[in-house]
């Protein structure tokens, strides 16, 4: 939230910011018909998938997650096309009956325009979170890698950063990695 958009701030003041702009997306009225099958008054999202490795929460964590989720809401998972088979193993894991694999079927813009009104996103640190940010979506980002220090930590209103505690190699990079180095 805001304490966390003044502490980004002071990051970067250094080099000589004066303020932190936020990034802004804007889906076409296209983009919003496309989805508009979709939303409805009690929705979540879910982007569980990340190009780094290191930087995704363990899919059973995502399947814990959807356990403390309502079950009368839809969860729609989000990401790309090679995102699918990650999306249906938590899907099949949570025995969720309201839960949709969106993966692959929308676009970056679509998908922004879904987070956008859903109840909340939930995301890793990785592209989607920025999505959510882009239009000022409710989202939860879970850093495990990663530290939102970094600078990429959620600009939205209402945001919440959940983060993996213990790890004395953490943060091991900026990107995260393919695989764990240790």
């Amino acid at each position: 939230g805001t304490h966390e958009v003044e502490r980004n701030l002071s990051l970067i003041a250094e080099f000589g910011s004066q303020k932190l702009v936020k990034p802004a997306l804007f889906p076409s009225e296209k983009d919003f018909a496309k989805i508009d099958e979709y939303r409805t008054d009690n929705y979540y999202c879910l982007a569980p998938a990340s190009v780094w490795f290191t930087k995704q929460l363990p899919a059973e964590k995502w399947v814990e997650l959807i356990g403390t989720i309502d079950p009368s809401s839809t969860i729609y998972i989000l990401g790309a096309p090679n995102d699918k088979e990650l999306g249906d193993a938590i899907i099949e894991d949570s025995h969720h009956s309201g839960a949709i694999n969106l993966a692959g079927k929308l676009s970056l813009l679509q998908s922004a325009a879904l987070m956008k009104t859903a109840k909340r996103s939930f995301v890793n640190d990785s592209g989607p979170l920025h999505l959510a940010s882009s239009v000022n979506a409710n989202v939860t980002a879970f850093f495990c890698s990663t530290i939102p220090e970094f600078g990429f930590g959620p600009l939205s209103n209402d945001s919440e950063i959940k983060q993996v505690e213990g790890l004395d190699c953490r943060p091991c990079g900026i990107p995260g990695h393919k695989a764990c180095p240790k």
